[in-house]
């Protein structure tokens, strides 16, 4: 084995140990436990050389190593071309995730649920939509003289309503009129579609459709559906949280409505898992863990994010397998579903 392949290998045990019992590892277990056919010495100035080069560290002078951020992102880098479940627990998945007539909702539920149980972290997975949202039914109705409320019905069963106050009196026979007309000329379409259009339009309809193309607008920004999150005792349980700080910090961060498109600076491709490591991460509660995620669904028709949230000292052969195994389930779940 050459030196090179040799502290590979150190460093996947460091990190195995590490993942294993939440310790720091010593040269005398690497030794004493591993043979790799070395003497105690050369173990300890491999070790040596991994902690110049940034890779593992020690908490104390005379404690063992345990991973850096730089030495968790090669260890993924070593492990994760081919790893898969067991087969085994991809048969129990399949069959339970195959009980006939499951809505989507209960799909995304239960992924969530068999994921987190099956890697000891919180799962999150969000409800698939469409990369930019279409325009299903409007409805106006009169609430006052000059005021009304717009009810905006999106597909993928999303509503969203506002109050909208008119500079003339309007009946609701005229607004009636608006709404069939508008639901009309903008049935199925996009923002861009409906901008791009030379319909003729009153001032009330004017108004009306800046209203539409307003909220149509900040839904398209949101960029992940709701997420469905299952495991946040699973995770808190570890020993990375036992201070309570970390813990208010990241439920301060997850109880936003968007936290998803706070956290990810890009969607990954379908089939592609991506590993986001410690200070990878943009947000400043989430550096001290690490997230694991892959985007499921059909491309520019319906997809979402299925991944997990957890310490860094996460088993990510398991965390990556799984992940890719409910994605690949989700992905044709949604095909069903479109």
């Amino acid at each position: 084995m050459t030196s090179a392949a040799r502290k590979e290998t150190i460093l996947r045990i460091i990190v195995n140990e590490y993942v294993a019992k939440a310790v720091p590892v010593a040269s005398e277990t690497i030794a004493s436990s591993y043979n790799l056919k070395v003497s105690p010495a050369t173990i300890r100035n491999d070790m040596a050389r991994l902690e110049e080069e940034g890779y593992i560290t020690r908490p104390h002078r005379s404690a063992g190593s345990i991973p850096t951020d730089r030495g968790y992102r090669c260890y993924v880098g070593l492990i994760r071309q081919g790893i898969e479940l067991p087969t085994s627990e991809q048969s129990f998945i399949y069959k339970v995730f195959h009980e006939p007539e499951r809505e989507i909702e209960q799909w995304l539920k239960l992924a969530a649920m068999l994921l987190a149980r099956s890697v000891h972290n919180m799962a999150i997975v969000t409800i698939p939509r469409a990369p930019r949202c279409r325009f299903k039914h409007l409805d106006l109705v009169a609430l006052q003289d000059f005021v009304a409320l717009l009810i905006l019905v999106l597909y993928q069963a999303r509503i969203k309503q506002q109050i909208l106050s008119f500079t003339k009196k309007v009946t609701q026979d005229e607004l009636a009129t608006v709404a069939n007309k508008l639901n009309a000329a903008y049935a199925g379409m996009t923002v861009p579609e409906i901008t791009s259009g030379d319909l003729e339009l009153s001032d009330e309809e004017e108004q009306v459709t800046r209203c539409i193309v307003d909220r149509m607008a900040a839904e398209d920004k949101k960029g992940f559906g709701k997420p469905y999150l299952e495991g946040l005792h699973l995770m808190l349980s570890q020993p990375e949280f036992a201070r309570s700080f970390t813990i208010i910090n990241i439920l301060e961060l997850i109880e936003q409505e968007d936290w998803l498109g706070k956290v990810f600076s890009r969607e990954p491709g379908r089939g592609e898992t991506e590993v986001i490591i410690g200070e990878e991460n943009a947000e400043e509660a989430l550096q001290d863990l690490s997230l694991v995620l892959s985007r499921y669904g059909i491309p520019d028709k319906a997809s979402g994010i299925v991944g997990v949230l957890g310490p860094k000292r996460m088993d990510y052969t398991r965390t990556i397998s799984s992940v890719n195994y409910l994605s690949s389930l989700l992905s044709k779940s949604v095909v069903e579903y479109i």
